[in-house]
């Protein structure tokens, strides 16, 4: 098309990161390189100033020094810098090859240009750009006539480019290309209230609820209200406690009332949840993103409280399409407030010690430094890979991975396996666990309580596509437990004084009860309901060994088959895991899946429908869209083909336990008891509990969340209490 249209008297411009294109530039052809920081535009006198030869010997150069991204030999030994000097004295190709022979080169170089005959011209072909082919010649198809707004603005959406939307101007395009219904984003007429009429109008209603600055702002679709909170009275709590509140992160508002001591009236919708329940694999759920991919528009006028209330109409009815109703009504609005509840309440650390411990650990780390550097036989940076890659691999001679541009790996899983090479790989790891312990947890951990020693974690319903809850500021879900160094941590988690305990409980093998419930596999589940030890099982089945003949060894590679089919695991992951040939791996799951074979059908068959469907869905209806499936590279298929194994049963265990802590919240106030809920590690919750009460709160908490679900396979809670988190474990 460049060459056509500098034949027709138009200059072109190719807009590029590919240097190959340079050959093209011309007269009438520059091309504009695209580089990291600049685009640099290239003609014939910028390419000469540059590069010492003119754009159409470029191809030459390219001929002798050859090019492995493109599977370009070039002529063998000659590299870049002398291939453009070579053309830049000989002027060509042809010419080079001319009169070589009776130059001033070196014999080396001739002896090169000999041997690399043929695959220099070879390479030239390969090389140059075919500036012949068929292409339409009129040239008006190639004006630009503008975007496709509308696909431009579906394109954006899908991949929630919301920044891009505004940039472009496509606010308003969502009205025309979603499928929303036309009421849900009609353009609404209200009226403005005064803070008396609103504390009339609103009592007991409906609305949407914005919480901005120090000012509540109200709207029911008719009439606008706004209340000034920096001077809270009782008829302004009133009003607030009687709104039936539809708003966006009902969570974050409860919690900004409490502080105000207004408890808000009860959630009758929350958009931020309804948007998570409808497509979970979102990057983020703010009201705006949220906006704009329904509605095409934010609002943001009189706190956001009537884009909210438009952004409600179009989610109920998405809601009720998808039959998200119970999960979105059931569990998710009425975790929010025991959330609330859960992050203001905090945990108690006992921070002496943990800034005690920290420099105990800061001593260990100290004193395996020493060791590293004895065994290395001098000092190196340890935290910098490059240094400790040199050192392992080339100073050392440790057997190497491949090395990258960046250097040697030096990640777990390469130290692990060398593991039996050389003592001072343990050391090495060991220094790595105990000074992130330090830097992580216990310097974290210290800094993060509050004035009275409390911990108060944000618990993110949206961070997961599983459903699963995430912890943060700071992360108490991912307080180490594998370690016994990591564990003594818990045991700096206390109980707001010594009237009161820590109570404890967690699901046994909550994820291989749902797979034996899921997939319907008779001999699992009765495994289950006779209450045998499903690792002796399963080590009966893999190995053919009668159970009376089960060893520690074999259990405990029953257990990694039974955890590693949960999560969708290869032959090549299991044999890594348990140190076998991937023969012996690919036997273990061969004979897993014919002593479960209903197993192996729903391992199957939820691949299957995944791929048909774009999604698998939990127990209780949420679905997790798997977009990997559709994929063209191999590795992220198998990727997809893991979440859709694996999802229903994380998922549905999470729905599990979010239902268990709505019920055990209700059931310790409907009883008056001094206990509440504190923290929930993935499948673990806990609970602080008056010495008095204790007892009756481990009852209710084992109850619950044995009882929170009737499945074919019993779910089971081990319970304790104790007077830090790790006694209660």
């Amino acid at each position: 098309v460049s060459k056509y249209a500098a034949n027709s008297g138009i200059h072109a411009y190719i807009l590029t990161g590919d240097r190959d294109s340079l050959q093209l530039i011309g007269e009438n052809v520059s091309v504009l390189l695209v580089k990291t920081k600049e685009t640099v535009e290239f003609d014939e006198s910028v390419f000469y100033d540059t590069y010492g030869i003119y754009p159409d010997a470029f191809v030459d150069v390219k001929a002798l020094m050859g090019d492995s991204s493109d599977n370009i030999p070039g002529v063998a030994g000659i590299g870049e810098k002398t291939a453009f000097k070579l053309i830049s004295d000989f002027n060509s190709l042809d010419r080079l090859y001319e009169e070589y022979q009776t130059s001033s080169l070196t014999p080396s170089v001739k002896q090169k240009l000999e041997a690399g005959r043929e695959m220099a011209y070879i390479s030239r072909r390969l090389a140059l750009i075919d500036r012949e082919a068929p292409v339409e010649k009129d040239m008006s198809l190639y004006a630009y006539n503008g975007a496709d707004k509308g696909e431009l603005y579906e394109l954006f959406s899908e991949l929630e480019f919301v920044a891009l939307i505004k940039k472009f101007g496509l606010e308003d395009m969502g009205t025309q290309t979603k499928n929303v219904a036309e009421e849900a984003v009609r353009s609404v007429e209200y009226s403005m209230l005064n803070e008396e009429l609103t504390l009339e109008y609103f009592f007991g209603k409906q609305a949407a609820l914005a919480y901005c600055g120090t000012e509540v702002y109200l709207f029911d679709g008719k009439a606008v209200g706004r209340i000034d909170m920096s001077e809270p009275h009782d008829k302004k709590a009133r009003l607030l406690e009687s709104v039936s509140v539809i708003c966006h992160d009902y969570k974050l508002i409860y919690k900004a009332m409490k502080d105000k001591s207004v408890q808000l009236g009860k959630c009758r919708f929350d958009t931020m949840l309804a948007a998570y329940v409808l497509n979970s694999n979102r990057n983020k759920y703010d009201i705006e993103n949220i906006q704009i991919s329904y509605l095409g528009s934010s609002d943001t006028s009189f706190g956001g409280a009537v884009g909210i209330y438009r952004l409600y109409e179009c989610l109920e009815a998405l809601v009720a399409e998808q039959k998200c109703e119970p999960l979105l009504y059931d569990i998710e609005m009425p975790l929010a407030k025991v959330l609330a509840d859960m992050e203001m309440t905090g945990f108690r650390i006992d921070v002496n010690g943990i800034v005690e411990y920290g420099e105990e650990l800061a001593q260990t780390a100290e004193q395996l430094k020493l060791r590293i550097y004895s065994l290395a036989g001098e000092e190196f940076n340890i935290n910098s890979p490059k240094q400790l890659g040199e050192m392992l691999f080339e100073k050392m001679g440790l057997p190497a991975s491949k090395k990258t541009k960046t250097g040697y790996s030096t990640d777990a899983e390469t130290l692990q396996k060398l593991i039996s090479k050389h003592e001072i790989i343990e050391d090495i790891l060991d220094y790595r666990q105990v000074t992130k312990l330090r830097s992580t947890y216990a310097e974290g951990l210290a800094k993060a309580a509050d004035e009275n020693g409390r911990i108060h974690s944000v618990f993110n319903q949206t961070g997961t596509a599983t459903g699963r809850l995430s912890s943060a500021e700071p992360n108490l879900q991912n307080i180490p437990v594998k370690t016994a160094m990591g564990r003594r941590f818990r045991k700096y988690f206390i109980p707001q004084n010594e009237d009161y305990v820590i109570v404890g409980a967690d699901y046994s093998q909550i994820e291989l009860r749902l797979l034996a419930h899921i997939s319907g596999d008779e001999n699992m589940r009765e495994a289950f309901l006779s209450g045998e030890d499903i690792h002796a099982a399963t080590a009966s089945a893999v190995f053919g060994v009668d159970r009376s003949h089960i060893t520690p060894e074999l259990r405990k590679r029953a257990k990694a088959v039974n955890f590693g089919i949960v999560y969708g695991i290869g032959e090549h992951s299991l044999s890594e895991d348990l140190h076998i040939s991937r023969a012996e791996a690919k036997q273990y799951i061969q004979s897993y899946l014919a002593g479960f074979p209903k197993v192996s059908e729903y391992l199957e068959g939820i691949k299957q429908r995944a791929r048909q469907d774009g999604y698998v869905t939990t127990e209780f209806g949420r679905k997790r869209y798997i977009p990997e499936l559709a994929a063209t590279n191999k590795n992220v298929q198998h990727f997809g083909e893991r979440v859709a194994m694996n999802s229903p049963i994380q998922g549905t265990a999470a729905d599990i336990i979010k239902i268990a802590m709505i019920e055990v919240a209700r059931r310790l106030e409907n009883e008056g008891l001094d206990a509440r809920l504190i923290l929930q590690v993935h499948d673990e919750l806990l609970l602080e509990a008056h010495r008095s009460c204790a007892e009756r709160a481990k009852e209710i908490l084992t109850n619950c969340m044995e009882n929170a679900v009737k499945f074919s396979v019993p779910l089971s809670v081990e319970a304790n209490m104790g007077s830090t988190w790790y006694d209660a474990k």
